[in-house]
């Protein structure tokens, strides 16, 4: 599907579609996103369609990077409201805390990410072995 312009002063959006491929996520994630509060699409059509945003697709995509690393969807909507809090203005009163606790999952990110490293120095030594064997 095409993105459609909203209203003459708001941002484009595009249906769930276009943002699946853009994301490389299935609808059925987008969807479970939606259901579980983690992440709401800014609007809907008249007929319930899901709309996004350039923001959404953004927000999107931070997601999709904790993924990887094996962050619960409660860890992950934590997240993503500390980095909400931290970019608003209006909430400079939180903007410590919420940091404090980004800084600490910037940590445990660093730590999951060395992990998956070992893991897949592992693998390649499986691959080695198992391409030895067999030649």
């Amino acid at each position: 599907m095409t993105s459609e312009p909203a209203a003459a002063d708001g941002p484009a959006v595009m249906h769930i579609g276009e943002v699946a491929t853009r994301t490389e996520l299935s609808l059925r994630s987008l969807r479970h996103w939606d259901e579980v509060g983690l992440l709401r699409p800014s609007g809907r059509t008249d007929g319930g369609f899901r709309l996004y945003t350039e923001s959404d697709v953004e927000k999107i995509l931070v997601i999709r990077r904790m993924k990887p690393l094996g962050f619960t969807l409660e860890q992950m909507s934590a997240a993503m409201r500390d980095l909400e809090t931290v970019r608003d203005p209006a909430a400079a009163d939180r903007h410590d805390v919420a940091r404090e606790r980004l800084v600490g999952i910037l940590a445990d990110a660093g730590e999951r990410r060395e992990k998956l490293e070992r893991q897949l120095g592992m693998a390649d030594e499986f691959i080695d072995l198992l391409g030895q064997q067999l030649s």
